[in-house]
């Protein structure tokens, strides 16, 4: 049984046990008729030959509510997107398959390139923010969740919790962050957000003073769970970025849009695993390397735009403050470990901050080398100020897709992509 404890400016809604899934999903039934429910699954093609997808399906199958999910896919051939519409047809809700790498909506990807509104850099962020569009586009859902598609504990009771903040008609939540015990495999996870995150929050707080913006971030239980759920108005303005720093920025799009008191967290799971990163100590362009870089960088951002002046002397500052209070996080996760009969290696616990620690003023570098950068992704209400009909473009080229290679042999020959000419 989880706690009840409220800490921060944020609402945390626990799972204090006792209530069944049935009950849950029943009366979200019920609210999606007033307020119809839907979900965002981006993907990976790889991912669905993964042992997580899989499972995911079956739970999704079960669920009563929904009325509509978009699959983002993303590093698919036109063989495998073929595949990948076999695979989620089993599916009884109404869903889509945005194909990314589809000659479709590459040329509208191409159009808003050339008006520069397209995302930067391929990934996650993009797949999210081409699936919000769609969602805007389709008009089939009013609450939406999203989650990962490599979560190998799922069960959709982790969804029915994840939606039923901005579900419920009678809560004036717009957003809703999920949170879990990353324990799994007799083991205690989630080296970013023990090691990285909660230091380095109160590293700046030590460093630059207490802010809301500070104290805001250090309310949420697990900042980096790629978890959430949303009212539909929220994606009209949000900017996301398109790099690692996805989970962070779209907490600080909230904290720039909203009252903190519509916006939550929830207790969607007792315990969480997915597929985890390599630290890649050699390579910062990959794994929790490239993670963590890009989430000082996102941080560091935000700062600046409340006012805040940075320096080398002040990212210098910010890490060695870091270093000491990450390495007094160590012993106490240590000891938890022990205590629930748990494991937890403290050599690479060190390691992963001293990583972290270099990788503080890599971002501090990069973040004063390079004033003008724009990691954010336009919002959707500025794609549809300079291209009106976007949102046509996208549902036509997303249900042709699905027309023409959802019952053709798999012989069908690939169309060129200068024959779609939008």
């Amino acid at each position: 049984m989880g706690d009840f404890h409220q800490n921060g400016i944020i609402t945390t809604l626990h799972n204090l046990g006792g209530r069944s899934l049935s009950e849950m999903e029943k009366e979200l039934l019920a609210f999606s008729s007033v307020r119809p429910l839907g979900l965002i699954l981006p993907s990976l093609y790889s991912e669905l030959e993964g042992q997580a997808m899989p499972k995911i399906v079956s739970e999704l199958q079960q669920v009563p509510y929904l009325n509509q999910i978009v699959i983002g896919l993303d590093r698919a051939t036109e063989e495998q997107y073929r595949s990948a519409l076999a695979f989620f047809s089993t599916l009884p809700q109404h869903h889509r398959l945005l194909w990314n790498d589809g000659p479709r909506l590459k040329a509208i990807d191409k159009k808003l390139r050339n008006l520069d509104l397209a995302p930067k850099e391929l990934g996650k962020g993009r797949n999210v923010w081409y699936c919000m569009g769609y969602i805007l586009a389709s008009n089939k859902a009013e609450s939406i969740a999203l989650h990962d598609c490599d979560i190998t504990t799922y069960d959709r009771e982790l969804l029915a919790r994840l939606i039923y903040p901005v579900a419920n008609p009678r809560f004036n939540y717009e957003f809703c962050k999920g949170y879990y015990a990353r324990v799994a495999g007799g083991r205690i996870n989630g080296r970013v957000s023990r090691l990285l995150i909660s230091p380095l929050l109160q590293a700046l707080k030590t460093s630059l003073g207490q802010t809301d913006y500070l104290n805001y971030m250090d309310s949420f239980r697990y900042p980096l769970a790629g978890e959430f759920s949303f009212r539909r108005d929220v994606l009209n303005d949000i900017r996301i970025p398109s790099d690692w720093g996805l989970e962070i920025g779209v907490l600080s799009e909230m904290y720039r849009n909203y009252a903190s008191n519509r916006l939550c967290q929830v207790d969607i799971a007792d315990n969480y695993d997915h597929k985890h990163q390599k630290l890649s100590l050699e390579d910062e362009t990959q794994g929790l390397s490239k993670m963590s870089i890009d989430i000082a960088k996102g941080l560091f951002r935000k700062l600046a735009t409340q006012g805040v002046i940075f320096s080398q002397e002040t990212f210098r500052s910010v890490k060695a403050t870091y270093y000491r209070k990450a390495l007094d996080v160590i012993e106490p996760c240590h000891n938890d470990a022990i205590m629930n009969g748990l494991t937890l290696d403290v050599h690479e616990e060190e390691k992963a901050v001293e990583m972290f620690a270099q990788n503080i003023i890599t971002a501090g570098d990069i973040f004063i080398e390079k004033p003008m950068e724009r990691p954010f992704i336009p919002s959707w209400n500025r794609v549809v100020s300079a291209v009106p009909d976007i949102f046509e473009q996208l549902v036509a080229a997303v249900e042709q897709d699905h027309l023409e290679f959802s019952d053709q042999p798999q012989t069908l020959r690939s169309i060129p992509e200068k024959s779609y000419g939008l």
